[in-house]
């Protein structure tokens, strides 16, 4: 196929270039190369996948439509996975997580009604709030606890929309904290990750006992990839590794990886932050196949391994 993804220089989209490439795929990726986090390694993920003669950049933003226009002839589907992501930052600076993940999404959607392209959406578990666990997709989401969220949610309700207006096909992915080889910065298994290896000190909000659905980047590409192959004509489905762990505990399973101790300063928790993630992930079985694989102490051996240089990724 001819696959675009959007975001293709970040985390996700990066490792999933490379996957598709490796099966014989064609891949258009475009990114905007931001500054969220520091632009060089998103230059860095793309680095192995440029040598693909198979793989195209282009530096374009999502918000920009005439732009994007231009790269969408002869496209099978597209991935959309750009986005201003985090939720803390998202309370600096609504109106620019509005205009990347809200105007962005609608520009992506106008374009696959225009050109007639299938469409997956990477959203996220922070559309869910504090409803009852584990989130199912039955869920009513109307809570969400971070302008993040609501942008994340309103670009839903435009996917749904485009569906019943335009007969459009859309799947809607709802990522449950995606971690791995790659990994962003600014997220939790990398800060801590680098703060206890350099012998710095490590943030915990609250007491430690709020819980995330870690989940390895491996088995969301296993997810997303098995959308890509499938003729629903609207889905919403969550992909996590529906096994929450408490942060306490996941700083315990970094120390014992390391086999260094952390330095961890308490501190208040933080509005936005969600005290559970837990996805229910019956759908994501019935409809993808999907099986989560890596349990989160080898998805966290991997990481370290990838972050000291010692894991054979390229």
């Amino acid at each position: 196929m001819q696959i675009l993804i959007t975001g293709g220089a970040g985390f996700i989209g990066s490792n999933l270039s490379k996957r598709l490439l490796e099966t014989g795929h064609n891949v258009i990726c475009i990114d905007n190369l931001n500054d969220y986090y520091s632009p060089r390694i998103k230059r860095e993920n793309l680095e192995y996948n440029l040598k693909n003669k198979n793989f195209k950049f282009y530096r374009i933003d999502v918000e920009n439509k005439e732009e994007l226009r231009k790269v969408f002839g002869n496209i099978d589907v597209v991935i959309h996975l750009a986005a201003r992501a985090g939720v803390r930052a998202s309370f600096k600076n609504p109106e620019l997580y509005f205009n990347t993940n809200v105007i962005g999404t609608l520009n992506i959607l106008d374009l696959c009604k225009e050109f007639n392209v299938k469409l997956i959406f990477g959203s996220s578990s922070s559309v869910y709030g504090k409803d009852k666990i584990p989130f199912s997709e039955k869920d009513p989401v109307e809570k969400q606890l971070s302008p993040y969220g609501t942008t994340k949610r309103i670009a839903e309700r435009l996917c749904e929309m485009y569906f019943r207006l335009y007969g459009l096909n859309i799947i809607i992915l709802r990522f449950f904290t995606v971690y791995g080889p790659r990994g962003r910065p600014d997220m939790a298994p990398y800060i801590f990750v680098k703060n206890i290896l350099e012998g710095k000190k490590i943030k915990m909000f609250g007491p430690g006992d709020s819980k995330r659905d870690y989940t390895y980047v491996d088995d969301i590409l296993n997810g997303i990839i098995a959308a890509t192959a499938r003729d629903f004509k609207f889905e919403i489905i969550n992909l996590g590794n529906s096994k929450p762990i408490a942060l306490k505990d996941f700083i315990s399973l970094i120390e014992k990886i390391t086999g260094k101790k952390a330095k961890v300063e308490k501190l208040q928790e933080q509005k936005g932050d969600m005290k559970v993630t837990y996805a229910d992930i019956s759908k994501a079985k019935r409809l993808l196949n999907f099986e989560p694989k890596v349990s989160v102490e080898e998805g966290m051996k991997r990481f370290i391994e990838w972050y000291n240089g010692d894991y054979s990724y390229s």
